[in-house]
């Protein structure tokens, strides 16, 4: 399953966010579809061009603009590259902002699993080279499998608590709480659970040139479907 910020997740277990629609997830939805919306047509996009240039299908565009759905974060890194925006442009008022404040609780959940664990982007930059910080819950036994983002990305994860196991570069690493590792996020990589507690760790990514119209090629909606 492909997920929110060319992520794909296998998780177990895990749900896409049309399962877990409550109040607090209709209005994120909402709000990310009026600025999908309005900046396809701040463009002069039709529905079928931002489809084709994001490698999405007409038919999830449209659910998104309409705030039908909770769509994955690997749907929004699509979109949000195609428009050149960025992932947290799409969560937040498109006002010019020199400081930007997130209160505790304030974050955008653009994953859940159904044994808890969470991804909450808290705060991000503006293009052309974008940062996210996010605030990562992952309950036991859950696993996050995320595709490669754009060339050039990069992760930084530090532990705050529980044990956490990574995967980048062919290598695997084992993070305890205080344990940071740096890796390139432009190749597939992963995040897990082993431990019999929840875990909970701090992802910054680093996404340079957005909006340069320089994407992989290896997104797809498939995980989607």
């Amino acid at each position: 399953m492909d997920t929110p910020w060319g992520y794909q997740i296998h998780s177990a277990p895990s749900v896409h966010y049309d399962a877990l629609m409550d109040n607090g997830a209709r209005a994120l939805a909402s709000a990310i579809g009026a600025r999908v919306r309005q900046e396809r047509q701040s463009r002069r996009w039709t529905l079928d061009q931002l489809a084709e240039v994001a490698g999405v299908s007409r038919r999830m565009v449209v659910s998104v603009e309409q705030g039908a759905v909770n769509p994955s974060v690997g749907t929004l890194l699509r979109i949000s590259d195609a428009l050149g925006v960025g992932l947290p442009a799409l969560v937040e008022p498109p006002e010019p902002r020199r400081v930007k404040l997130t209160r505790h609780g304030a974050g955008a959940t653009l994953w859940r699993s159904d044994s808890g664990g969470s991804g909450v982007l808290v705060a991000g930059t503006e293009p052309p080279d974008v940062v996210e910080l996010w605030d990562w819950t992952l309950a036991p036994g859950d696993h996050h499998a995320s595709e490669a983002h754009t060339p050039g990305t990069r992760e930084l994860l530090q532990v705050q608590g529980g044990t956490v196991t990574v995967e980048a570069a062919g290598q695997a690493f084992t993070l305890d709480a205080g344990d940071a590792v740096a890796f390139p996020g432009d190749a597939p990589h992963s995040y897990a659970n082993p431990g019999a507690k929840s875990a909970r760790f701090s992802l910054a990514v680093f996404e340079p040139g957005v909006g340069s119209g320089t994407r992989p090629g290896t997104r797809s909606e498939a995980a989607d479907a």
